[in-house]
């Protein structure tokens, strides 16, 4: 009866509805660290699924062999992190999905701050916290996503200093490396977009929620240490650069719907030229190109996705644009953006 009760109403969330997901690849002792903080939650999870990405480092074996009662899905290939999380809920028992990266440590009360966020929120059903540098003390990773009016995505706050206790409120999208989402809603969605493969998947899945009428929230009290890119080289990586540039690309086409689309094409072209420029300044300007040629050659491949995504949208461009932030200060500071929900 209880689990029936908890579908009925979104906001009701208890230990035996979360089902946790974490994708690894090549993680190496983050993994171990990553999997004893989920297993040591005060609110312990109804299960932890480690989607091993065909890992060659022998990490995921080692971190089963410290940390029990995880249960791994082979994916046979490395799949990325979007069709890796896919996987992961398909085999998913509980109610809610709680996605987690390998070198993310997660606070002891995480999971139960979410779900109390949760809980005050029954309107909403997905959710994020407060991510911190793991190796820079006192500096936060991102307090959500955030939305340019150009189309440019950003983390709210990565490498500022963390401003302490903040209220929490409504961003445009949760980051996708300590996320707690309905999975009724995922379903619906159909889950992060396999073409991304992975970086900005998390905001293309927020943006779809915005698209379907709902909202994501922050939380700014569950608190996760994050490395960042510990897999893939590092933020700056050529890896990271080339998907980055590639996907907010996809994501502008696919996602922003057809009024404020044609409206903000000259300065998503204006915005990215700039950053392009500022990348050029600091040699990393090959990559990124590498990654918008290849955004351009499948165009195709996005306006169809643009079809589909646009068809079955509910929200209004205005009510997508007051989500984003007009101010270009917070794009080029990296400032937070969390509202109030009205």
């Amino acid at each position: 009866m209880a689990r029936d009760a908890a579908k009925d109403n979104p906001g009701t969330a208890t230990q035996g509805s979360v089902s946790v997901i974490v994708v690894a690849w090549q993680s190496g002792p983050d993994l171990t660290r990553c999997l004893s903080a989920l297993a040591g939650q005060t609110l312990p999870p109804l299960e932890i699924l480690l989607v091993d990405n065909a890992s060659t480092d022998g990490a995921p074996e080692a971190a089963m062999r410290k940390v029990p009662g995880i249960t791994l899905v082979p994916a046979g290939a490395n799949l990325g992190f979007a069709a890796g999380v896919n996987l992961g809920a398909r085999q998913a028992r509980g109610e809610w999905l709680a996605l987690v990266n390998p070198d993310a440590f997660a606070a002891p009360d995480w999971l139960e701050r979410l779900l109390a966020g949760a809980a005050r929120n029954p309107g909403v059903a997905c959710f994020g916290g407060r991510q911190a540098m793991a190796d820079a003390p006192g500096r936060l990773d991102g307090l959500g996503d955030v939305m340019s009016l150009p189309g440019i995505p950003y983390r709210g706050g990565y490498g500022l200093a963390d401003p302490g206790p903040v209220a929490e409120g409504e961003c445009f999208s949760a980051c996708g490396g300590a996320m707690l989402i309905r999975r009724s809603l995922f379903e619906a969605l159909g889950g992060f977009d396999e073409d991304l493969f992975m970086y900005c998947e998390d905001v293309d899945l927020g943006y779809r929620i915005r698209l379907a009428g709902g909202a994501c929230m922050v939380i700014p009290d569950a608190v996760v240490d994050h490395v960042g890119s510990a897999s893939t080289g590092g933020a700056g990586s050529d890896f990271a650069s080339f998907h980055g540039a590639r996907n907010r690309i996809r994501i502008f086409i696919k996602d922003t719907p057809p009024l404020l689309f044609w409206l903000t094409l000259p300065l998503h072209v204006i915005a990215t030229t700039a950053l392009f420029l500022r990348l050029a300044t600091q040699g990393r300007l090959a990559p990124n190109l590498r990654g918008a040629r290849a955004a351009l050659a499948d165009l195709p491949a996005a306006f169809a996705a643009r079809r589909r995504t646009q068809a079955t949208r509910r929200a209004t461009s205005w009510e997508i644009a007051r989500a984003m932030t007009w101010n270009p200060l917070d794009l080029l500071g990296r400032r937070v953006v969390i509202r109030r929900r009205g």
